[in-house]
């Protein structure tokens, strides 16, 4: 059986490397790791495939940035030329990026068959690229790997087949599960000389926050109000960086608010680990800090991740400022969301993954 992974992003790194890993112990498989280029820089792509424990990608496409639909026809273009070559029996996509979505349409095209990982996830917002492309990816799909029941809900209410559908839990939580305690053994210089759980950890990167002018510059100046009690750690994505100095807000990151360049998996889980509390706009980390029991403000208006909010440590905020501060308030009182784990993130959700492929491909 000839498998074929195609990630593109960070996230798609985390998810895939326990399900290459799950399948490299059955014999019978024969698996290429094509890395599309969507993220290149260092910090973004190669230090996460050393820190996974991903193998080197068999190929790397080299597409870089675009807008999404050079993006995406890049990625189209250049993976059939793979595809026809190899001919595999199962091409597996992950997540929601565009690259995702491209191999979904290639495979579709060729009669190539399709695995989604991190299927049927919504967060019924069509404005956003990524809701397109889990859409779109889940229609074409063949095997769809749901990492908790809302998933299976969301498939059948849009006339997937139940057959297709497979409820396998969360590969994003088996990584890391596994890295934990290595994560766990690494010291931080994280230029506050911040104690664990006395340290607030933000990431934001999503367009809808970083490219308005007045929203980023709300957001940096509540953040740096924030950090005169709370020290705050803001490892910065380039796009972020990018608009902080063309919008002329460097000077709202002084305080107790540092400013950090983008770390690698392993650093990052360690801060997240940690935090008294993470603000985020990211759906991974919705995810990650639900099931380290650390609460978690979400940035967006909705989530394709309602699991978190329903059973996790996450509450949404949105662009409200004054929730924003509040939410902040609370944790600073010892009042943060505590939750649990949803079911089925337990660590083995690749391993469930292979035994599906293996029976039915």
């Amino acid at each position: 059986m000839v498998i074929i992974h195609v990630v593109g992003a960070r996230p798609n790194f985390m998810k895939a490397a326990p399900v290459v890993a799950a399948l490299s112990r059955r014999r019978d498989i024969i698996q290429t790791l094509v890395h599309t280029g969507q993220h290149y820089d260092t910090n973004m792509s190669q230090v996460f495939f050393e820190e996974l424990g991903l193998p080197k990608p068999d190929l790397n496409l080299g597409v870089g940035s675009g807008s999404h639909a050079v993006q995406t026809a890049q990625v189209m273009m250049r993976l059939e030329g793979v595809f026809l070559a190899q001919i595999p029996d199962l091409v597996i996509v992950y997540g929601d990026v565009n690259s995702t979505v491209a191999a979904a349409l290639v495979c579709g095209k060729l009669g190539v068959h399709v695995g989604h990982v991190e299927a049927g996830l919504r967060s019924f917002d069509r404005t956003m690229p990524e809701e397109i492309n889990r859409l779109v990816t889940d229609q074409v799909a063949n095997m769809l790997f749901t990492p908790s029941v809302d998933g299976d809900r969301n498939l059948l209410r849009e006339g997937v087949a139940p057959e297709k559908i497979h409820l396998v839990g969360n590969v994003m939580i088996d990584t890391l599960i596994r890295l934990l305690p290595v994560a766990a053994s690494r010291p931080i210089d994280n230029g506050l000389d911040a104690s664990p759980k006395n340290y607030g950890l933000i990431t934001l990167h999503r367009p809808s926050n970083v490219d308005n002018p007045p929203v980023l510059k709300s957001f940096m100046e509540v953040l740096t109000d924030v950090s005169m009690d709370l020290p705050l750690l803001f490892p910065v994505h380039p796009r972020t960086r990018a608009r902080i100095a063309e919008f002329g807000l460097p000077a709202l990151s002084k305080g107790r608010m540092q400013l950090l360049e983008p770390l690698g998996y392993l650093d990052f889980l360690k801060l997240q680990m940690d935090a008294a509390v993470v603000v985020t706009d990211s759906g991974g980390i919705q995810e990650e800090t639900t099931y380290l029991g650390v609460p978690c403000l979400t940035v967006r208006e909705n989530t394709e991740r309602p699991v978190t909010v329903e059973m996790g440590t996450n509450t949404l905020v949105g662009q409200d400022m004054h929730r924003l501060r509040d939410e902040l308030g609370r944790v600073l009182n010892g009042e943060g969301k505590r939750g649990e784990i949803p079911p089925l993130w337990d660590g083995r959700a690749s391993e469930r993954i292979a035994e599906v492929i293996a029976e039915c491909v």
